[in-house]
């Protein structure tokens, strides 16, 4: 499993958030882009699915931007990566809840997939940025 750019630059977009949007204060992209480098550009195709996925709420105008949607320790990696890089699921047949793959009984890896996708996903979900 690789974590994309994109994926990286979101949990800094929502540090970035946490840290300065403080009593609800909407926050510019442009504000964003100074701090963490990164181009206004690349945040807009961030933060567009974070919106989606309801982690992060936006108004436009002139003291338009983005803030958190909820309190910052109530976010964690993990909900904030799945945003950006879809399921942290090591092979396709784990990526829904009931494993319809026909050789799911008698695989003799599967047991090792399983492990690995649960201590992948305990470990993201445990860590609030």
């Amino acid at each position: 499993m690789k974590v994309s750019t994109k994926g990286r630059y979101a949990l800094r977009l929502m540090v970035d958030l946490g840290i300065h949007s403080v009593d609800g204060k909407y926050i510019s992209l442009k504000d964003i882009s100074a701090r963490q480098l990164i181009s206004i550009k690349y945040l807009e195709q961030i933060v567009t699915p974070l919106h989606r996925a309801g982690l992060v709420r936006s108004i436009r105008g002139a003291q338009g931007g983005y803030r958190l949607s909820r309190d910052p320790e109530k976010y964690t990696a993990g909900e904030i990566l799945r945003a950006i890089e879809g399921s942290f699921a090591p092979i396709a047949c784990l990526e829904s809840e009931v494993n319809e793959c026909e050789m799911y009984s008698r695989c003799p890896t599967v047991g090792f997939w399983e492990g690995m996708y649960r201590v992948i996903s305990d470990y993201v979900d445990g860590v609030t940025p």
